[in-house]
């Protein structure tokens, strides 16, 4: 009897989280897909793929499609490497490097709301930036509705995740045994060898870790986009969750259904491929 209620134990711990993925997002899920395939209200008409076919067709979503891989080409090499050199820098001890670690996460702690307007201060067409433009010569540039947007959210999306990136990338770097370091010193080995043959590839699954997370915290980039811009921003910045949330406001349930089954495969295609590279290399 006790040996049944202890097999039983591990399932009714895990319970209630199976419960609420089956509720909250499996059942969801379904109900997405069907609208994706159907049309009119409750999906009253099967329609099959036509939907997909006119939504990436459309130019909305090509635009949100391009920027929101865009974004995602050009943030996560930066932050990786920028993390990286960081937790590089911190691991060595110098005067201060206890305070530059717990200083690292303040930018997660502050809301998105003030992180948003203290760029509004600097790059409106009223802000310090455009302020000295006009005493240098230069003309007023509208930064936050010109193609400037969308480095100004790369640079925001750095300032907010590189701290969090560097502390998770140190605790990697620490794990490394300093024997290896020292033997390939007395093998004659360099800084950059050392880097290239022993840091590199322990710290591999480290960094497929904070590449997950980055990629995660991407698409929650849509807050700071939508405080910058609105709506209906610059087309540089013009994301997916954009066209999501303008065809909900719309109540066009098909065509956001269709968006939501596209980025749902789009990520989990991406996870699928990083944890399959690392299984190879792993093997």
């Amino acid at each position: 009897m006790m040996r049944t209620q202890n097999k039983r134990t591990p399932f009714l711990l895990v319970l209630p989280i199976i419960s609420g993925v089956f509720v909250f997002f499996f059942i969801p899920l379904l109900i997405t897909a069907w609208y994706s395939f159907t049309f009119g209200v409750g999906g009253t008409e099967w329609v099959g793929f036509a939907n997909y076919a006119k939504v990436l067709q459309s130019g909305a979503f090509q635009l949100a499609a391009w920027n929101t891989l865009r974004f995602l080409l050009v943030s996560i090499p930066l932050l990786m490497a920028s993390s990286l050199l960081f937790a590089l820098c911190l691991q060595k001890k110098f005067f201060g490097s206890r305070l530059s670690k717990s200083v690292l996460l303040f930018p997660m702690i502050l809301p998105a709301a003030s992180m948003v307007m203290v760029i509004d201060v600097f790059f409106s067409k009223a802000g310090i930036t455009n302020e000295l433009l006009v005493k240098l010569g230069f003309p007023v540039i509208d930064w936050l509705h010109s193609s400037a947007a969308f480095w100004i959210l790369i640079a925001l999306y750095l300032w907010k995740n590189i701290g969090f990136c560097t502390l998770i990338m140190l605790v990697g770097l620490n794990e490394i045994e300093n024997d290896l370091y020292e033997a390939a010193k007395m093998d004659g080995a360099d800084a950059l060898a050392r880097f290239r043959f022993i840091t590199l590839p322990l710290l591999k699954p480290t960094m497929l870790f904070v590449s997950v997370l980055s990629i995660i915290n991407c698409f929650k980039v849509y807050r700071e986009a939508f405080l910058l811009g609105g709506p209906h921003p610059d087309e540089s910045i013009y994301m997916l969750q954009h066209f999501l949330n303008n065809n909900l406001q719309n109540f066009n349930y098909q065509r956001l259904s269709v968006a939501a089954i596209v980025l749902f495969v789009f990520i989990l295609t991406i996870m699928c491929m990083m944890l399959i590279f690392r299984s190879r290399k792993e093997e």
